[in-house]
């Protein structure tokens, strides 16, 4: 008897992104995208500049997620070019909970076009409605105004502040906590 490996997640198509599943090639870029300064100052486990092989490492751990059902970690990219990678959009799932973590980030040459927030819409849309979450929520550096705006946009709520909660090169940074529940959600679409 032949075991069938386990399906891939989707890809989550959205009106201009592709939301699809990391491969292995994706590590150059994630390399280069995450661990620009730029970036890397806001994401707190990246290291810049951020080695390949540790983005490969990274990809290979993020890709076995979704056959463990600890949740999904999708490349963001052009519906009309999927092969060049955005950057990358999470659900950490907590199952028994049904509750995810939301985590995103977008190489900075990106930035300022609206593809966080599109990426992101399009993976809380998949984390309430095929997933059947019943909370999703971010954590986000303080100062990372930015991202505070995407999850905004989004219709999370600000729900508080872990001060002094991580630390990234030396110095305890607060952490800014946000949320949305499937309820609002819905009531939003």
């Amino acid at each position: 008897m032949n075991a069938t490996p386990a399906p891939g997640p989707p890809t989550l198509v959205t009106t201009r992104l592709a939301l699809r599943d990391l491969r292995a090639e994706d590590a150059s870029a994630i390399a280069a995208g995450a661990g620009d300064p730029r970036v890397a100052r806001y994401l707190v486990q990246v290291p810049s500049p951020y080695p390949v092989a540790l983005a490969r490492r990274w990809v290979a751990h993020r890709r076995e997620w979704w056959p463990l059902g600890r949740g999904v970690t999708l490349a963001i990219a052009l519906r009309d070019a999927p092969d060049q990678l955005l950057g990358t959009v999470s659900l950490r799932r907590f199952a028994r909970d049904r509750r995810a973590e939301l985590g995103y980030w977008l190489a900075a040459a990106h930035w300022g076009h609206g593809f966080a927030t599109e990426a992101c819409r399009g993976i809380v849309a998949f984390g309430f409605g095929q997933l059947e979450l019943a909370r999703i929520y971010a954590q986000v550096l303080a100062g990372n105004a930015p991202s505070m705006r995407v999850l905004e946009k989004i219709g999370m709520v600000h729900e508080g502040v872990k001060r002094q909660h991580v630390k990234k090169g030396h110095h305890l940074h607060d952490i800014v906590l946000y949320g949305l529940l499937r309820d609002e959600w819905r009531n939003s679409t």
